[in-house]
């Protein structure tokens, strides 16, 4: 009886956790505005709704990819594709952050780099660049 309720108590932790991360992604999206600007640099406004509906289409199918464990055994040249798509999408969400933020300006003025703040970015950018290619080939 009592592997019921450690059943129960799991999946209650579980659904609440699930609903929270999705909350936070949520209101992360919206508060960047990622789909609104995302329309407006493409020049794609009458997409707009097939935008939301990839974003919320794409994260229930990779939630339920991780959840079920879903292995797919591809050629490399489209894991490669899928790797640079993903990439972007985590790029584009962190540069809307930085963005919302106004971390770099910050940052640059604290460090006394005001005048080199292109090294700054060009320096965050290679080395994430650097990094991600090392942990894909070495497979950390």
């Amino acid at each position: 009886m009592s592997s019921l309720w450690q059943h129960i108590l799991l999946a209650i932790i579980g659904l609440g956790g699930g609903l929270a991360v999705g909350s936070g992604f949520v209101a992360f999206i919206t508060v960047l505005d990622i789909i609104p600007r995302l329309a407006q640099l493409t020049n794609a406004h009458r997409y707009i709704r097939a935008l939301e509906w990839s974003l919320v289409s794409g994260a229930l199918f990779f939630t339920l990819a991780d959840f079920f464990q879903w292995v797919a055994a591809l050629p490399i040249l489209f894991t490669s594709i899928y790797g640079v798509f993903a990439g972007v999408f985590v790029g584009t969400l962190a540069a809307g952050l930085t963005e919302a933020l106004n971390v770099f300006p910050i940052l640059a003025k604290r460090l006394n780099m005001d005048s080199k703040l292109i090294f700054l970015l060009m320096a965050m950018v290679l080395g994430k660049i650097i990094g991600s290619l090392l942990q894909w080939w070495l497979k950390f």
